[in-house]
């Protein structure tokens, strides 16, 4: 039979166990407390491990993930249920004008469009503002219709919306196309010189060939240089002229044609000032000429004639 003082200092250690732990659940939240009474209920009551609690892992932003859609149909306006309301409410707070891209994997043709919220409105991005969505120049932009094609819930869909980008990413929206274009003319140039050379006669060497493919690129190089040569004789005809009749005009006559420059600003009041400045200077020549053979003395007439006609 236990003694009274056993009795005793074992009832004091339950009660003393009794208010230490009252005190600790006081303590604690009321999602920290029920984990806790999970955890005793299978540590002393249950046979298994400890049983692992599963919050809820679907969130309005799942939700939205899953029913949203760039363009809504008229059956996704039918479905009523909470999700597609929910789904519903925010896509009429889009605004449907002007997209915004995301252009981070532009060299492989894929860019990614969606519609604009209400702070980017205000703040003019996607209109006053280039739309992707990495980039904030304000100058050159331009604006694009764009042919979007996309997958959406397993199906193949396209839209046609406008979008405004700079210049600089306005090359990245073309930039697969370009490549491809670059690409076709490549092979074409590559299939034509294949052809050439599979139509080349059975007798012919390689050597040959050559030569011929390399007197066919010396006779086109020298035939551009021709044409540019005759293009530059022509352009430069006037020129030469007018700079060949300018060399024989006296000081007077450059100052004379220079006053009627001024004074007409024509070309045909020039032309007739070195037509008239040649003229005088036929003339002058002329009287110049008749002056050294001119007789001032009879005496000498006799010898002039003799040396005009002997």
């Amino acid at each position: 039979m236990a003694s009274f003082g056993s009795l005793k200092s074992e009832i004091f250690d339950r009660e003393e166990r009794k208010q230490q732990y009252q005190a600790q659940i006081r303590g604690l939240n009321a999602h920290d407390r029920h984990k806790k009474f999970l955890k005793d209920y299978v540590a002393f009551y249950g046979k298994e491990k400890p049983m692992s609690l599963k919050l809820p892992v679907k969130t309005d932003q799942d939700t939205l993930r899953e029913g949203f859609r760039f363009i809504r149909s008229e059956e996704d306006d039918k479905d009523s249920s909470w999700e597609q309301r929910l789904v519903k409410r925010y896509y009429d707070k889009l605004f449907k004008e002007y997209c915004i891209a995301d252009m981070s994997h532009y060299k492989s043709g894929k860019i990614g469009l969606r519609w604009r919220t209400e702070k980017e409105v205000i703040a003019g991005k996607g209109q006053f503002v280039c739309g992707n969505k990495h980039c904030d120049e304000k100058d050159g932009l331009a604006s694009y219709e764009v042919n979007f094609t996309y997958v959406e819930a397993g199906e193949n869909k396209q839209a046609l919306v406008k979008l405004v980008t700079c210049e600089r990413c306005a090359e990245k929206l073309h930039y697969k196309r370009r490549k491809e274009k670059e690409q076709l003319d490549r092979r074409e140039k590559e299939e034509n010189k294949r052809k050439r050379y599979q139509s080349r006669s059975d007798h012919d060497t390689d050597e040959e060939y050559e030569e011929r493919e390399e007197r066919r690129k010396i006779s086109e190089r020298r035939d551009k240089k021709e044409h540019k040569r005759k293009r530059e004789i022509s352009l430069s005809d006037d020129d030469t002229e007018e700079k060949h009749d300018r060399k024989g005009l006296g000081k007077k006559e450059k100052e004379e044609l220079k006053r009627n420059r001024d004074e007409s600003g024509s070309d045909s009041d020039s032309n007739k000032v070195y037509k008239s400045s040649k003229e005088k200077r036929k003339e002058r020549k002329a009287s110049s000429l008749a002056g050294n053979h001119s007789v001032n003395n009879d005496d000498n007439f006799d010898e002039f004639m003799e040396g005009m006609f002997p």
